[in-house]
C-alpha cells in the first residue's frame, strides 16, 4: 500500500501526482507515483499517459525547476481510449517535501494535508486536522489545484488514514493467505492469534500482529465500524468470537469462515444467547464471493478479499459524502 510513501529513496527523486481529472482517467485524483534516475515507484495507471510522465520527470531531475503541472488529453495526444483530460503535479524531492513525506511516514494512522506550492519557490507543508492554512485548502474537493491572493498556483492533496480497518483471527494457511494480500491494499489490519509462532516475522508495514491467549479482548478494542473475520483452528473459540462480536456496537462486517451448516449451529447457539436476531442476520457465513468454490487458501484469500473491499468501498463511499470528513480550518 502507497508504495509512493514507503519506498525510501537516496537518490534525486520527483514526485508525480494525479492533481485534476476532466472526463476518464486511469487512475483517481490524489494518485501518486516516485520516480528517481533509474527507477519508479507505484502507478499513475500505466500506459502512454504514465511513460510520458516518467520521461518528463528524469528531464526534472537534470534542469532546474523544481515544480510544475502538465496537462494531458489522453485521446488527442497520447491514443488513449480513457478520453478525459489529466492533470499532473511534478515535484521534485527536495529538503521540504522529503520532511513532509518523512512526517506521513511517522504517523500513517493519522489524516493530513499536503500543500505544496507549483509556483515560485520551492514550498511544503504539512498540516493535521483543524490546522490552518494560506491559502485555505477545499477540505470537500479532495486533490485539486488552489491559486492564492497573488495568483500562485498550490497542490492540495489529502493523505488520508486508511478507513478500512480489519481484525483477523487466525494465522492458519488461509489467514496467512488473505494477509499477504491486504498487504498491497489501503488497510489496517490487526492479526490475532494465541499462537505466537505461527505469525510471519515480518508483515507487512499495515499489519499489527497480535499474540494472545485473550482475543476476545482485541475485538472491545478495535475501532468503531471495524471489519471482523474469525478463521481461528478451534470452532469453540470461533463461538466465543462471534458472541463477543456480535454483542458489541458500531460492527462494520463480521465474517466467519465454514459451512452452512455451521451457520445454522451458531444461529441457534447465539439466539439462545440471547443476541438479537438482526445482529446474526448480518453475519456472513459461508464468506467469499458466490460462484468460487475452490478450497485453495490462496483462492479463498481472493474471493474474501474481493468481498472485503466491496463492503470498504461502500463504507468509503459513505463516509466521504459524509459533511467535514476532514476539517481543516481556512
Amino acid at each position: 500500500m502507497n508504495v509512493w510513501l514507503t519506498t525510501q529513496v537516496s537518490q534525486p527523486a520527483v514526485l508525480v501526482t494525479v492533481a485534476i481529472v476532466e472526463g476518464s482517467g486511469p487512475r483517481e485524483p490524489g494518485a501518486k507515483m516516485l520516480v528517481t534516475a533509474r527507477g519508479q515507484h507505484d502507478t499513475i495507471g500505466g500506459g502512454h499517459l504514465e511513460m510520458c510522465a516518467v520521461a518528463l520527470a528524469r528531464e526534472m531531475l537534470k534542469g532546474a525547476a523544481t515544480a510544475r503541472l502538465e496537462r494531458y488529453a489522453l485521446g488527442p495526444t497520447l491514443g488513449q481510449c480513457c478520453g478525459g483530460v489529466v492533470h499532473l503535479a511534478f515535484e521534485l524531492v527536495g529538503p521540504e517535501l522529503a520532511a513532509v513525506l518523512a512526517g506521513l511516514r511517522a504517523r500513517p494512522r493519522e489524516d493530513h494535508w499536503r500543500l505544496s506550492a507549483i509556483d515560485g519557490p520551492a514550498t511544503a507543508l504539512l498540516l493535521g486536522p483543524g490546522e490552518s492554512s494560506i491559502p485555505a485548502v477545499d477540505c470537500e474537493r479532495g486533490t485539486h489545484v488552489l491559486r492564492d491572493a497573488q495568483g500562485r498556483r498550490w497542490l492540495a492533496d489529502p493523505c488520508l488514514a486508511p478507513r478500512a480497518h480489519l481484525v483477523l483471527f487466525g494465522a492458519g494457511h488461509v489467514g496467512t493467505a488473505i494477509v499477504r494480500l491486504l498487504g498491497e491494499l489501503p488497510c489496517t489490519v490487526t492479526w490475532v492469534d494465541e499462537r505466537e509462532d505461527m505469525f510471519p516475522a515480518d508483515p507487512p508495514v499495515n499489519v499489527t500482529v497480535e499474540a494472545t491467549d485473550m482475543p476476545e479482548a482485541c475485538v472491545t478494542a478495535a475501532p468503531a465500524d471495524a471489519s471482523y473475520l474469525v478463521m481461528t483452528h478451534s470452532h469453540a473459540l470461533d463461538q466465543r468470537l462471534t458472541e463477543a462480536i456480535l454483542t458489541r456496537e458500531n460492527v462494520g462486517w463480521f465474517g466467519l469462515i465454514g459451512s452452512h451448516t455451521k451457520r445454522v449451529q451458531f444461529e441457534r447457539r447465539m439466539a439462545a444467547r440471547g443476541v438479537p436476531q438482526d445482529r446474526i442476520d448480518n453475519m456472513v457465513c459461508p464468506i467469499g464471493l458466490p460462484g468460487i468454490s475452490s478450497k485453495l487458501p490462496a483462492a479463498i484469500a481472493a474471493s474474501v478479499c474481493a468481498q472485503l473491499l466491496m463492503v470498504w468501498e461502500r463504507q468509503q463511499t459513505a463516509a466521504l459524502n459524509a459533511p467535514a470528513w476532514l476539517a481543516v480550518a481556512s
